[in-house]
């Protein structure tokens, strides 16, 4: 049996700016504060977090969607990916960020408040106070 959960929040960013962001190294690193490398290709790999993540690019819809493979070093190496989407949608004071995250192999840690802690918060961070 896997795991599944959805987590959201509004990001002080156009939804194109963040999308753009997630597929580049520099940009990945900037907004979560941690060393990253990125493909804005289908079939592209990445990794992030000093590469405890890494994954590929399945899906990309520009500036609306992304759709990752996605494991941690954390992953049995027998055991199947698990599968992110991202999405960006235009929201008062910027970008409604969704990460639906499913396939999670039993056993995992709690990466849904990982998801908040380490990417959620930092973007705001990053991207500063909402617009007026």
């Amino acid at each position: 049996m896997s795991t599944e959960f959805t987590v959201s929040d509004t990001v002080p960013a156009p939804p194109q700016d963040l999308y753009d962001a997630w597929l580049d190294s520099a940009g990945h690193a900037a907004m979560t504060g941690a060393a990253a490398h990125a493909s804005a290709a289908v079939g592209g790999a990445f990794d992030a977090w000093d590469g405890y993540i890494s994954g590929t690019n399945l899906e990309l819809g520009p500036g609306l969607r992304i759709v990752q493979a996605w494991r941690t070093q954390q992953f049995e190496a027998q055991a199947d990916a698990s599968r992110i989407e991202v999405t960006f949608e235009e929201a008062a004071g910027g970008a409604r960020v969704t990460i639906r995250h499913s396939g999670i192999p039993d056993g995992q840690p709690d990466y849904e408040q990982g998801w908040v802690d380490h990417y959620l918060e930092p973007m705001k961070r990053h991207y500063g106070p909402p617009s007026p």
